[in-house]
């Protein structure tokens, strides 16, 4: 009794008919709520997830040298080791979003990080190649939960004005740890740098106990009480969260009326949100994005420039942009910095492929590794810019909370099948020419700029309920 008279409260405060599933909206550039400790806090716990994906993602290379010779390891069951990965993200994306939908965002990313640990423990222990494979296996269903996780339940808890740059620490969070996991392995040896990888899970796990859960997903499993009390404690005690908390709860109401599921998510009003959302993440993937990561190196090597230095320089500039990212996304918007980053990535794939095509052709060596590695930081950097972390952020924020964990699987699935696909086959593609590998990246990155262009909309200073509502509509 008193949940329903705490909730009518806030309805009638807010000004919003009953009948209605969408409030009065703020004006583009009114604060939809105040920066708390608390946001900052939970925002940060959660993101020591991203920083052991990124860690697990660059671990690999660092390591190579070290677990070949400790553990007698051929260059093919390296291989394996260093893409069974992905397999294990998969099966991690396939339950991610069942898991976080039944028992709760935050208790899913305690989950993922308790299997990110337990993974990282058997690598430190692994005597041979099947427990080295299985740890990393392990360590990829962690991840992959992670990359779920993590940008929902950040995107649930910011005020739209701020949603932009506290999303942003996701996939800043990732680069740091895949940069630092570069940095960190040229100083210890790779048992220690997984240990390091366990570092984060040891800081969040105690953390998760003293931050809220996304009040979105009490208001959707009927929790009201602790919907108002999380969200209260998100705004801060002084705040009147009378207007947010009725928009959030008569949309998820008008939700809750119809269907979720998986086979449900593909009916036509969710068709355009779908496409958005899958088609942002394969642009991104197939763009070449794991080629460049996973195989920098080789790319430096074989066009003649120094890789240590190449991969230091590209960790660096990565850093830099993500940085730059997470400043400009809430002034510039999603849409400007997504089209700016994938012509961007573009064109590093034509300078980097234009290098390779010089050394075909007999051309000045000094020239071939100037390109190459101008092509490279290009890429990288203005990847990092937007196309990187920018789908993640749109996802969390385009699928309504019915369907927000089927959908968000088959992303986070097709990701991972991406990220396989195209590290599995940059070798193959690379020795049947080194050139038009770069060009066949450079013509999808220019494909993503069209589809950017003609069909993601602008979700900048929209409420989720807001973003949600107008794509459904856009579906009919």
């Amino acid at each position: 009794m008193a949940e329903g008279l705490l909730t009518s409260s806030f309805i009638m405060k807010s000004g919003v008919s009953i009948h209605s599933f969408h409030s009065e909206p703020l004006l583009p550039d009114e604060p939809s709520g105040p920066v708390t400790h608390k946001l900052i806090f939970s925002s940060l716990v959660s993101v020591c997830g991203s920083y052991v994906y990124g860690h697990a993602v660059g671990y690999s290379s660092p390591a190579e040298s070290g677990i070949i010779d400790d553990l007698g390891l051929t260059t093919e069951q390296y291989a394996v080791f260093g893409s069974i990965l992905t397999i294990g993200a998969m099966l991690g994306a396939v339950i991610s979003g069942r898991i976080a939908d039944f028992i709760g965002r935050r208790w899913a990313m305690g989950i993922s990080e308790l299997i990110s640990m337990a993974g990282w423990v058997l690598m430190i222990f692994a005597k041979d190649a099947t427990w080295l494979d299985l740890g990393r296996f392990i360590l990829g269903c962690g991840i992959g939960l992670i990359s779920y996780c993590v940008p929902i339940y950040i995107a649930e808890i910011s005020p739209k004005h701020v949603r932009g740059a506290f999303t942003a620490l996701n996939p800043l969070f990732m680069g740091l740890g895949q940069s630092l996991a570069f940095l960190f392995g040229s100083l210890v040896n790779w048992q220690i740098l997984a240990f390091i990888g366990i570092v984060p899970g040891l800081i969040q796990l105690p953390c998760l106990f003293f931050i809220p859960e996304s009040p979105r997903w009490l208001a959707n499993v009927g929790k009201m009480k602790q919907f108002e009390d999380s969200l209260q404690q998100l705004r801060g005690r002084d705040t009147d969260v009378g207007p947010e908390a009725a928009e959030i709860q008569q949309y998820t109401e008008y939700l809750n009326q119809m269907s979720g599921g998986f086979l449900n998510m593909f009916q036509r009003k969710y068709l355009y949100t779908l496409v958005v959302g899958v088609g942002l993440i394969v642009f991104q993937r197939f763009g070449g994005v794991y080629g460049f990561l996973f195989y920098a190196s080789t790319i430096f090597e074989d066009a003649g420039f120094p890789s240590r230095i190449g991969t230091i320089a590209a960790s660096i500039v990565q850093i830099i942009t993500t940085v730059l990212g997470l400043l400009l996304i809430d002034r510039a918007g999603r849409r400007p910095m997504l089209l700016i980053s994938t012509s961007g990535s573009c064109l590093g794939c034509i300078i980097t492929g234009l290098a390779f095509l010089l050394k075909d052709l007999g051309s000045a060596t000094e020239l071939t590794a100037s390109l190459a590695f101008i092509g490279v930081l290009v890429y990288l950097g203005l990847l990092q810019l937007g196309l990187g972390g920018i789908p993640w952020i749109i996802m969390s924020e385009i699928f309504p909370i019915n369907i927000k964990g089927p959908a968000g699987s088959l992303v986070i699935l097709v990701s991972w099948i991406g990220s396989w696909v195209v590290s599995y086959t940059f070798s193959y593609l690379f020795d049947w020419s080194q050139s038009g590998i770069f060009f066949i990246y450079g013509v999808i990155c220019a494909l993503g700029v069209v589809f950017i262009a003609k069909l993601v909309p602008e979700t900048k200073g929209r409420t989720l309920e807001e973003i949600q509502e107008s794509m459904m509509n856009d579906s009919h």
